[in-house]
Parts: structure tokens; sequence; C-alpha cells
């Protein structure tokens, strides 16, 4: 069904970078330029420019620019669209046929600087331009496949696959920032320590320490930062560890893999409902029955309170306990032997050297065994057995590096010159990882009213035991 034809002499322009590697959109001003003067040279009027950069038409996602264009084509507003090349118009045949819908049945003709004159008003025309796209995507299709060639010998001799700045990293990829590289060590620390990505991000905001583009950092983009193979010096490709990587990792496997292991952690995943908002909450326990206590506040307006969470044994207030409890830490670690009680506590040892071994050994049998099925040497059902033994032998070894690293919370507290003015500049993340891992703190009924010399605190009702 034919709709009335625009006027040929009104035209639009369409320019579109897939890359902009120059930044600031030269490329585009480029096209623009070279198709204005198409349109002069024709005895056109521009009526609208629009533009799509760094925006590939191959791959399918929205083009705004394009969208609207097709938009003015259908209403009517143009009767001749100016591109420098149709390839800058589509890449997939099916936007191709969309625009022959559009453009057919108004007459509308398509002018190219470099592929001349589209009329799609003809079956000829349309042939044409449906063999130009078949080309086009051709060419797009043969450079994709040299690109993924090219990145797969670079991941074979571990080098840089190319890509936006990676933190911590000059835009190569290889040589290191060290400032950046000095806040990557400096949030894996904390992070071991029990800080939560939210209170480092807040941190790094305030110093301003931005992202490798110059944005606020947030929590959920520091832990997809750190949770980076190459921070530990691994290739990553599709996806998955790919090897070692020639350049140098800002922190060592086992303290990367223990990273991984704690945003593994379900309990860490922070919602409106679940964020702990209290010192003590699930830390401190009932005296009575040992089951953990959590704050509640009875009635609006009222102080709130601590109860034991499954059997209402005890209840106490909230802010008089959390108090105490800090009183109470701070006094033991400004006494000269707290060095001796925290500093030398140890956790069970890992072989850390063994079981990077063991990894080492687990990924090479799984590249042979990968260049033996290639070459026909093993059939299909040998090479399932062998990988299956030897991924369960490299998820072995990374689940031993996971528990390698584990920072003691207190240390940076036992250095402090002035211990109470650096427990309270801590976040309440790390506050509430010292409590659970220095002491354990049980909480029992006492009697109601007011105690000797006009308190209502009763320092009997509260046990606190150090590990």
């Amino acid at each position: 069904m034919r709709t009335d034809p625009a006027d040929p002499q009104l035209a639009c322009i369409y320019c579109r970078m897939s890359e902009d590697r120059e930044g600031g959109g030269l490329g585009i001003d480029r096209q623009r330029e070279d198709c204005e003067k198409l349109a002069t040279d024709l005895g056109l009027t521009v009526v609208h420019t629009y533009t799509d950069n760094d925006l590939s038409a191959y791959s399918g996602k929205p083009r705004p620019g394009y969208e609207q264009m097709l938009a003015g084509l259908r209403n009517g507003l143009y009767g001749t669209v100016i591109a420098w090349h149709t390839d800058r118009l589509h890449r997939r045949p099916t936007e191709l046929e969309e625009y022959i819908d559009v453009c057919e049945p108004r007459g509308i003709q398509t002018r190219t600087v470099k592929a001349g004159t589209l009329d799609l008003t003809t079956a000829t025309g349309r042939m044409i331009a449906r063999q130009l796209g078949v080309q086009a995507r051709y060419e797009v299709e043969r450079m994709v496949e040299r690109q993924r060639r090219a990145r797969e010998q670079k991941v074979g001799r571990g080098e840089y696959c190319g890509g936006p700045r990676p933190y911590g990293w000059e835009s190569d990829g290889v040589t290191p920032i060290p400032e950046e590289i000095a806040v990557i060590r400096e949030a894996a620390e904390a992070i071991l320590a029990g800080a939560s990505s939210r209170s480092i991000a807040a941190d790094l905001n305030l110093r301003q320490l931005y992202t490798s583009t110059g944005a606020r950092w947030e929590g959920g983009t520091l832990v997809r930062m750190l949770k980076r193979p190459r921070n530990a010096g691994i290739l990553e490709h599709r996806g998955e560890e790919a090897g070692t990587a020639t350049w140098e990792g800002a922190l060592d496997e086992p303290t990367w893999r223990s990273l991984l292991d704690i945003f593994a952690d379900p309990s860490r995943v922070r919602t409106a409902h679940n964020v702990r908002k209290y010192l003590g909450s699930g830390i401190y326990l009932c005296g009575v029955c040992a089951e953990p206590i959590t704050s509640f506040m009875k009635r609006r307006g009222e102080p709130k309170k601590y109860k034991c969470r499954k059997n209402s044994c005890v209840t106490r207030d909230l802010v008089l306990l959390d108090k105490w409890v800090q009183s109470h830490l701070v006094k033991r670690l400004q006494r000269p032997d707290a060095a001796d009680l925290f500093a030398s506590r140890e956790e069970d040892p890992v072989d850390v050297r063994g079981a990077q071994a063991d990894l080492r050994a687990a990924r090479k049998d799984l590249d042979d065994l990968a260049a033996e099925f290639g070459a026909g040497q093993i059939d299909m059902q040998e090479w399932r057995v062998a990988r299956a033994s030897a991924r369960a032998r490299k998820e072995a070894a990374e689940a031993v590096l996971a528990t390698a690293v584990q920072v003691n919370p207190v240390v940076g507290l036992l250095g402090a010159g002035d211990i109470e003015a650096t427990w309270k500049g801590l976040d309440l993340s790390r506050q509430r990882t010292i409590i659970d891992w220095a002491m354990t703190v049980r909480v029992l009924p006492v009697t109601t009213g007011r105690r000797p010399g006009g308190s209502y605190w009763d320092p009997a009702g509260v046990e606190i035991t150090w590990k």
C-alpha cells in the first residue's frame, strides 16, 4: 500500500561510528562534513542530522538516532536520506528490510558519499541494496573472526587482549599505576578484615580516589573490580580463567581467592531488610539458652532493646549494652599485654605452595587433554573422564587457596596511637567483625530497678570471654 511521496528536496543526514577510538566524535564530524557537501552538490536542503556514536549496527543494540530517523521518515518529514556509506545505515539484513518497507512506498531516496544512490522504489535498486547488505555483513563477520583469532592467540601468550582501561593499570593493560594498585591492596585487606564494600567505596570517594573512568565508587562497582582475575595476574577469556598473564598482579593468588570466597558468602548479600544496624545483633548470645540476641523496639519512640531471639530469656537496653562492650574492648586493647592476647592468635595453617602446585598441575593436564582431543589422540569419552578428574583437582586446589588468607581484624587497633579514637572511626561492619573475632558476649538475666549509686546498669548481667 503506497503513501503520499515525501518531498525529495528535504533531506536528513545519518552518521554512525561503531567505535569512537579518537573520542569526542571526530569520526562523526568527518562523516557529517562529507554528507553536507554531497547535499550541497545535489541541491538538497538538510533538515536534520541524526547520529549514533560508539554504537555498532551489527550488534543489534538499539540505535536511538537511527530509530528517530525512521520515525521521521514514516511521518513524511524527509524525501532523501544521506549517509557516508550504506554500511553506516545497516549491517543486518533484518534492519535493511525494515528500512526498505519504510522508504519504498514513500519514494524515499538514499544517497551516499561512497556507494552512490540506492533507488529502493525499483526491484533492481532493492536487489543492489540487499547485495550491499550481504557484503557488509560478510565483512563484519570476517572481521569478527580475525579479532577472535587474534584474541585467542594473545591469550595463548598470556597477553592483554584490549578493552577499557582496567583499574590499576595504564591503557596498555600491563603498566601498573602505583596509586591505584595501592587502592586495590588496601581495599582487599579491608574486606578480609571485615569491612563492607559500601564503607570502602564511601571512603575512596571522600578521598577523591575514583574509578578508571573518573566515576564515583559504589559498593557493587568495587566488588566487581576486586573480583577480576587480572588482579591476581590471571588471564580471563570468555568469562573463564585462561592461565597466567604477562603482567604482575596487584594481589597474590591466595589473597584474591580468599576475597572471592568472602564475596560468595550468602550472608554478605545486603537487602533493605537484612542490613545489620547495631553492634551486637546476631553476635551477642543469650546467657540462658545460648541463642543469638537481636534488636527490637516495643513501641515507637521507646529506647531500643536487645532480646533473646528464640526464647525471650533476656532483654537489655541496646545503647547501654553496646557502650559497655565497646568500653570493655578498648580497655583490654590498651593494656600492655594486648598484643600477646590478640596478635599471636593463629588459624589452621594452609599449605599454600602445595595448593598452588596442584592448581598448576591440574591446569596443565586440562590444556594437554584439550590438545590431545583436538589432535584426535583421544576420543570424546576418554576426554570427558580425564577432564572431570583434572577439573576436580583444580577446584579442590582453588578451595584450599580460598581460605588461605585470613586477616586479623584487631591488628590495626593494636598499632594505633589512640585506640579509642581509632575504634570510633571504624565503620559498623568492621567493628562487628572485631567484636565477633575477639570476644564472646553472653547476656545474663538481671533484676530490674535502680542499682546502688543510682545507675540502672548491672555489669554482672554481661559475661565477656576473650577468644
